[in-house]
């Protein structure tokens, strides 16, 4: 990304490879369309620089940076457990990287590689799920059907008695929600009174539609990053006689309840290890080629409605 809303594809040699590093050559990257955007349209806050870094980002916010996290390949060459396996590692989009052996996740069986670039926001979802703590028979609203609140859907709709409603002003996402295994409405027409309300939506009209579902002492859990935008919220109507929480959640942090116990490495096995469910390719509406990545990023951070994850794929 070389300046606000530009981008272009730039070769890079690579140096020999070091003992303890694999070389991975990419099949498919995802493009994150919530922090990617952002970062593309140069809206990272000066305050969260550090910490809004990806694990191999070159340059500094604003940019020029390269900047991603969503990588999937085969290993190339290193050590011999790893050489020719399918591996998720959180790297930029690039055709051909090094990275510490360390940096690299071996896909499950059963999980494809295609499949595999929606691991970053599965291990976001379930990230979400710890930080709100759901209980056996909630009503579960999800606003917001973008490719994070449908994987949160999904995961929430297979807790016993759960009843989990996705909300979106997208009529179109209501086929998917449903193959899995959520209800679907319209902001107009959503269901009051949640135990737990969770919002995906990046906009804040949608923060709003989740406080005003929220029942009496429910949480709110806020996974929408705003960047440098405002966000004016609706704190005078029933926010304080409902005695609502709203809560954030942030995956790069272990959620607490889990954070003595769990660490990111395992909890990117659990998100890997639940890609083996074929439904979950509904979410994977829009592929491109690698060297039309800048006019991806272009048409995504210029309000597209339509795409859920975007598939990048490289050339053989």
């Amino acid at each position: 990304m070389t300046g606000p809303s530009r981008a272009e594809i730039r070769a890079q040699a690579l140096p020999a490879l070091s003992e303890g590093e694999v070389r991975v050559r990419a099949l498919h990257s995802g493009v994150s369309r919530g922090t990617e955007t952002l970062v593309f349209r140069g809206e990272v806050p000066a305050s969260e620089a550090r910490r809004m870094r990806a694990p191999f980002q070159v340059g500094e916010f604003p940019a020029p940076v390269k900047y991603g996290y969503v990588s999937v390949g085969v290993v190339e060459a290193g050590p011999a457990h790893l050489r020719g396996r399918a591996v998720f590692c959180l790297h930029p989009h690039q055709t051909l990287y090094q990275v510490p052996a360390s940096a690299v996740a071996p896909l499950p069986e059963g999980v494809p590689p295609a499949r595999a670039v929606l691991a970053a926001n599965l291990e976001t979802a379930i990230n979400a799920l710890w930080d709100a703590a759901p209980r056996v028979g909630d009503r579960i609203s999800v606003v917001g059907g973008g490719t994070l609140g449908l994987l949160v859907a999904w995961l929430a709709a297979r807790l016993p008695g759960c009843e989990v409603q996705v909300v979106d002003t997208a009529p179109a996402r209501a086929e998917v929600a449903r193959a899995l295994g959520a209800g679907f409405a319209l902001p107009g027409a959503a269901r009051p009174e949640a135990d737990l309300v969770i919002h995906a939506s990046g906009q804040p009209d949608g923060l709003a539609t989740a406080l005003g579902l929220a029942g009496f002492e429910a949480t709110v859990l806020e996974l929408s990053w705003y960047g440098t935008r405002a966000v004016p919220l609706p704190l005078g109507q029933g926010f304080h006689a409902q005695r609502l929480t709203l809560r954030s959640s942030q995956v790069g942090q272990v959620a607490t309840a889990q954070r003595a116990r769990w660490n990111h490495a395992r909890r990117l096995g659990l998100a890997l290890s639940l890609l083996t469910d074929p439904v979950l390719d509904r979410l994977i509406t829009h592929r491109a080629r690698f060297d039309e990545l800048p006019q991806v990023l272009t048409r995504l951070a210029g309000g597209d409605s339509e795409t859920l994850c975007q598939r990048i794929d490289y050339p053989d």
